[in-house]
């Protein structure tokens, strides 16, 4: 029986409502998008994995608010059933000088922390970020409402021009930096 994974891409593209930051030339939903759909044709090219996605398309756009969208992630990953909830982001802060990577959990010492540690390293070393740590957010709606462990993967900081340019030019990297991940998460690697 194949590992079931939901990929969620944060937001919805360009243009339309929740579409998330921007900045220094960079739309975060289209890099969410691209990030989501590399890692899962990486875990569907493993017999082990069976990946989805929440935004099949780059025009695919999730509920009619802010609310319904983040609701109707959840309901595809919790419908499936998937065994785990991957939501990938990117960070926005006023201070340039901020940057590197960060994952949220609902609560600490639970399969999704160790899963979110295995991400993180597999992140900083493929991508070059820095660790910026495992952050428990029991008030983020994509952590308290999945069924299953759940991580929500901030890759970089859009706001900061070192980490853009790693968004910009390797996305590939991230999607990577991920699933090496998931593999050493479950000792495939």
């Amino acid at each position: 029986m194949a590992i079931k994974i939901f990929i969620d891409q944060g937001h919805n593209p360009s243009g339309f409502f929740n579409s998330g930051a921007t900045a220094n030339g960079l739309n975060e939903s289209e890099i969410n998008y691209q990030v989501g759909i590399y890692l899962q044709n990486l875990l569907n090219s493993d017999p082990r994995f069976d990946a989805r996605v929440s935004r099949p398309e780059p025009t695919t756009v999730l509920g009619t608010n802010n609310t319904t969208s983040l609701a109707q992630r959840v309901a595809l990953a919790n419908g499936w059933p998937a065994d785990y909830f991957i939501s990938i982001h990117c960070n926005l802060n006023p201070n340039p000088a901020i940057h590197g990577t960060e994952v949220y959990i609902y609560q600490f010492y639970t399969q999704a922390q160790w899963l979110a540690e295995q991400i993180m390293e597999g992140i900083n070393q493929v991508a070059g970020t820095a660790n910026n740590g495992i952050r428990e957010n029991p008030s983020l709606y994509v952590l308290r409402n999945a069924n299953m462990p759940a991580n929500l993967v901030e890759l970089a900081y859009l706001s900061n021009i070192m980490d853009a340019e790693k968004l910009r030019d390797d996305q590939y990297g991230f999607a990577y930096g991920i699933f090496l991940g998931i593999m050493r998460y479950f000792g495939f690697a």
